[in-house]
């Protein structure tokens, strides 16, 4: 009976302990990254936006909230805010293709191919920090997301070497914000431990400098 107890009793310490953990961790993670979070209007200028993959629709469309980062991207871009931008999504099938539909769009809106950067292995947020700062060579870098999502993408950047900043996409809302906020619970862990090891993404690949065309890492016409 007594062992039965203290098994118990080690039990909750055990959970109490781990419940702590991870509170602890989301607050390293959630108030380092959202202290990096401007207005489009204040941010500082910056090499590039950095917009993150947010789904695409059957027919190859951005899905609403996609759609609302790249019209954030592309007002930084139009007004002088970044020279170029990093479009960084799920191209892992012939099927499902998030960066082209991206780059579709942003073409549609007057920007130059040039200035449009594909990472077609954008896989998850801390493979595109990663890859931003090893594949495409940025060094500054505003990140455009919605604002649930941000002070872990920007946590995530500024462990990783990059001088970042964030501006949110929240045009509308979306109806999934409650789901996608207690989501990010357990994402905030996961990208801590990341961080700690030094994941390597799924694919790096050859160096495609920011500085140089986009048109080096399209894959459509």
């Amino acid at each position: 009976m007594r062992g039965g107890r203290r098994w118990l009793v080690r039990l909750v310490v055990a959970a109490l302990v781990g419940a702590a953990l991870v509170l602890a961790v989301n607050a390293v993670v959630y108030w380092q990254g959202r202290r990096l979070i401007v207005s489009a209007a204040d941010a500082q200028p910056a090499q590039v936006a950095l917009v993150l993959g947010a789904g695409v629709t059957s027919d190859g469309r951005p899905t609403p909230m996609l759609r609302d980062r790249l019209e954030t991207a592309l007002e930084l871009y139009q007004t002088g805010k970044v020279r170029k931008l990093l479009l960084s999504g799920d191209h892992s099938r012939a099927d499902y293709d998030e960066v082209n539909a991206m780059r579709r769009y942003l073409e549609e809106r007057g920007v130059p191919p040039e200035d449009l950067f594909l990472d077609h292995a954008g896989f998850d947020t801390y493979d595109s920090m990663y890859r931003a700062a090893a594949v495409f060579q940025v060094e500054d870098v505003i990140v455009v997301t919605q604002e649930f999502h941000l002070p872990r993408a920007l946590w995530i950047a500024t462990r990783l070497g990059l001088d970042a900043q964030g501006v949110a996409a929240d045009r509308f809302r979306y109806g999934v914000e409650r789901a996608y906020a207690a989501r990010e619970l357990a994402a905030r862990v996961k990208a801590f431990g990341e961080v700690a090891v030094r994941r390597r993404p799924v694919f790096l690949g050859p160096v495609i400098p920011i500085t140089g065309d986009g048109r080096a890492t399209h894959d459509q016409p």
